[in-house]
């Protein structure tokens, strides 16, 4: 069986592959080893909001929250299979090897195609910690899947997005939450002040954060978990707990995908690419998690395999992938886009930035949301707009608004120039901007 394209892997990236590649009128085969929308929506992204959603809205019986985080999952699930049905994508479900250039092959059949995209994605990352595979330690993917769990007491390991978003939810169904994080803070790869208001919410919840915590090794049995760590004054803690959430990261999942002598240049089992996703052996492409020193996010696949698709294709990439927005859903939400006033000025860059707080906007007030803000980063010279950092409800949603301005090279006065409705969260986002005008007058 000959293809034009052939596609490894169903999720964000590897069905938005398909769509774009038969949309421009390709064959196109697509591999999945699981389930069409992979971990984004099967154990990742999706179930993870539709827990949160829930438990906020007051929801703790288990039977509840997995209904609906079941049929968020499979209404979404279907739709995926319906755009592969009318975009006359051949799916088929199995193990994908690459055996040779152009060549794969699944369930014993054999498939060619001229050019074969990767978009296998990620797994979660185990440390190497004794203890670390005992019954009552779980993954991300353990508590999205199947029943899931819902202790009394949880201890987290990983302060990073997955871990915190984790805290939250289980601290909304009541459970005590403990978030063990190796490095000075949490949420390292976002702004500090983010950090410390996320930290502040996260302790009027209950949630405990220690950072600087090395973890030495795990025991006990489920329901009677204990972890061992020194603290960031180097004194021992043992830490007492039901359940334990490891949640380090996650890894390419590469295994058993190349056959010997197929596979092209690995970094740590991530497969190395240039730019537009070229791989060491012409005409093999990868996108998405399983890509080395990419950004781990599934509109960051998506972007990826609308670029590469339209490079198969011999057209322009059509996106701009060194803008990539970020966002926690916690309560309030956290997002982020372009450079942090930390990064700016440490590129040398004298920058002028510009505030707005969640206590003087009326929906804000309206919903009883908690302390934030939203934060324009602008040039002090031209005030073009590099970056933003929002934690407001919301955030997930505005922070496109900030991305599309940056895209544009907006300035602070053209996004002041721009009426935001009344009352809305977005009113910030014009607040800030004047915040900015006024500071440069």
């Amino acid at each position: 069986m000959s293809y034009d394209v052939a596609i490894i892997g169903g999720g964000p990236g590897g069905y938005t592959a398909a769509d774009e590649t038969a949309g421009r009128g390709l064959s196109v085969v697509l591999f999945e080893a699981d389930m069409l929308g992979g971990t984004c929506l099967n154990r990742g992204c999706i179930p993870t909001k539709a827990l949160l959603h829930e438990a906020a809205l007051g929801i703790s019986d288990p039977a509840l929250l997995r209904k609906k985080r079941d049929d968020t999952v499979s209404a979404l699930r279907g739709g995926i299979e319906k755009l592969m049905k009318m975009r006359k994508v051949t799916v088929v479900h199995g193990l994908a090897q690459i055996t040779g250039p152009g060549s794969v092959s699944c369930n014993g059949e054999a498939y060619e195609a001229h050019d074969i995209i990767i978009a296998t994605g990620s797994i979660p990352s185990i440390p190497p910690l004794a203890g670390a595979d005992l019954p009552g330690v779980y993954t991300s993917n353990d508590l999205l899947e199947g029943a899931g769990i819902m202790p009394r007491s949880l201890a987290i390991i990983g302060g990073g997005v997955i871990g915190m978003e984790f805290a939250l939810f289980f601290a909304q169904t009541g459970a005590a939450v403990h978030v063990l994080e190796a490095l000075d803070r949490i949420l390292t790869p976002f702004d500090r002040e983010i950090a410390q208001r996320v930290a502040l919410h996260a302790k009027k919840r209950g949630i405990i954060i220690e950072a600087s915590a090395q973890v030495q090794r795990i025991e006990g049995a489920p329901g009677e978990m204990r972890v061992s760590y020194t603290s960031k004054h180097g004194q021992p803690c043992t830490l007492f707990c039901e359940s334990i959430l490891i949640a380090t990261g996650r890894r390419a999942n590469t295994a058993g995908l190349f056959a010997d002598g197929a596979a092209p240049e690995l970094e740590r089992g991530a497969i190395v690419a240039d730019e537009l996703g070229r791989t060491s052996i012409a005409h093999l492409w990868v996108i998405g998690d399983a890509r080395a020193r990419t950004v781990q996010l599934a509109h960051v696949a998506e972007a990826q395999a609308r670029n590469v698709v339209a490079c198969i294709a011999g057209a322009e990439p059509p996106v701009n992938e060194d803008l990539i927005p970020s966002c926690i859903y916690l309560s309030p939400e956290v997002a982020s886009v372009g450079l942090t006033e930390d990064e700016a000025e440490a590129q040398g860059r004298a920058v002028i930035c510009g505030k707005a707080l969640t206590g003087a906007n009326g929906k804000c007030l309206i919903g009883g949301s908690e302390s934030g803000y939203a934060k324009l980063v602008c040039d002090a010279k031209t005030h073009a707009i590099l970056g933003s950092q929002l934690v407001c409800p919301r955030a997930s949603d505005m922070i496109a608004e900030l991305a599309l301005a940056i895209n544009l090279g907006a300035t602070a006065e053209q996004l002041a120039a721009t009426i935001h409705p009344h009352p809305t969260i977005s009113e910030m986002v014009g607040e800030a901007a004047r915040a900015v005008c006024r500071a440069a007058r």
